[in-house]
């Protein structure tokens, strides 16, 4: 096996787990994220000396980085960003920049695609318009009543549009 499919297998396997986890329990859990960031420490390590952890490790931070703001504004869940750097300390800082994109993409027609069959649509177009007014008049930062803590708005389990963003990430080569 190649170092190339070695590393497609892993991230394919820490996302699928992730995807089971966070639907069956809506937590992506910490010992799958922090290890697989721990685990593409030591791979690069060992594959490529400190050029090799410099990667993952540079992967890891444009991978927390990018998608953080989400979390900030109570958003996304802290698992959800945990996953993505994870995955990322694999792929490399600019694959990272590709899984973002992706799994944005793939969030927002699955996001789409919840809300139009759970009867949400309308209302959620309509806490939109709240959100970015109340971030026209107040500044950016958590709308209240509009946050994954306080909703009773149909939650996604992000690790899905995470794990096709990934599958989008490995195909693009």
């Amino acid at each position: 096996m190649s170092s190339i499919e070695f590393r497609v297998a892993v991230v394919l396997g820490i996302a699928l787990i992730a995807v089971v986890s966070d639907v069956r329990t809506r937590r992506i859990p910490n010992w799958l994220t922090f290890g697989a960031a721990a685990a593409a420490l030591l791979y690069g390590w060992f594959h490529s000396g400190f050029p090799g952890v410099s990667q993952a490790a540079l992967g890891w931070a444009a991978g927390a980085l990018i998608f953080f703001p989400l979390f900030a504004l109570g958003g996304m869940g802290a698992g959800d960003v945990k996953l993505v750097a994870g995955l990322a300390a694999w792929l490399g800082p600019i694959e990272a920049v590709y899984l973002a994109i992706f799994a944005s993409m793939a969030g927002g027609v699955v996001g789409l695609m919840v809300a139009l069959f759970r009867g949400y649509l309308g209302q959620g177009f309509s806490h939109m318009g709240l959100r970015f007014t109340h971030w026209r008049v107040a500044g950016p930062g958590p709308v209240p009543g509009l946050t994954l803590q306080d909703t009773r708005a149909p939650r996604l389990a992000f690790a899905i549009p995470i794990a096709i963003g990934l599958v989008c990430t490995l195909w693009r080569h």
